[in-house]
């Protein structure tokens, strides 16, 4: 999410928009597709100073703020269980993406 960059987002021949990023281990390039509701997401960030700024689609606050917030919406929605950004990107991944047929 941090190093997603304006630029990297294309839309492709039949209309959809992917995120096309060389993978930093092997340097081969990644094309993930994008879902309608993340593109909802990017499109109230379009105007965003920062983002415009730095070439970035959303406005990434630091872990430590993250994970903080996380913890007000677990404490907020009675979930017992210690929320970190790293165990959100391991439920998006195996169940959002997998969901939608993107591979992992």
């Amino acid at each position: 999410m941090r190093k997603l960059k304006r630029s990297e987002v294309l839309r492709v021949i039949d209309g959809e928009s992917w995120n096309y990023t060389n993978r930093k281990k092997t340097d081969t390039l990644s094309r993930i597709p994008l879902l309608p509701s993340a593109l909802e997401i990017m499109e109230r960030y379009q105007e965003n100073p920062q983002c415009q700024r730095d070439d970035r689609v959303l406005p990434v606050l630091s872990n430590q703020k993250m994970n903080a917030y996380l913890k007000e919406i677990a404490d907020l929605s009675g979930i017992s269980r210690m929320l970190t950004f790293h165990i959100a990107s391991h439920t998006f991944a195996t169940t959002v993406t997998l969901n939608n047929g993107v591979p992992i």
